[in-house]
């Protein structure tokens, strides 16, 4: 599986930096929802984005794996999506949207071990 590190890095950044700016005063909640909205359409496209290699043997399981888990941080980006323009509990869906980003992050590091493992494997790692 490959992920635009770049893209995925920025899509993260910004969404992270949407849900500090509710903490800055002057900053409405409807345009704070609506900025945290399309920050979060941004990291639903880098996580569409990524492509399968098809690998072979012990690394195909491994990607499926990670393609099942990237179907379930969408599902869960997309219920988000409409808690970020509704949920009256914005502390709530702050704390869930931070807990995606964790989630996120950690899902791009196995996307970049799995890599890295394709890459030994084809020059025949250590013995």
């Amino acid at each position: 599986m490959t992920v635009t590190s770049i893209g995925m890095t920025s899509a993260i950044q910004g969404l992270q930096q949407a849900l500090e700016a509710f903490r800055r005063p002057g900053v409405q909640l409807g345009n704070w929802r609506w900025g945290v909205r399309q920050r979060m359409g941004a990291v639903r496209d880098a996580l569409v984005a990524e492509t399968g290699q098809g690998g072979e043997g012990w690394l195909a399981a491994r990607e499926v794996g990670l393609l099942r888990e990237r179907n379930a941080l969408l599902g869960r980006l997309s219920a988000l999506g409409r808690q970020v323009l509704e949920n009256q509990d914005v502390d709530e869906v702050r704390t869930e949207l931070h807990r995606l980003l964790v989630d996120v992050s950690h899902h791009v590091q196995r996307l970049h071990d799995l890599a890295y493992d394709e890459v030994e494997l084809e020059l025949g790692g250590s013995e």
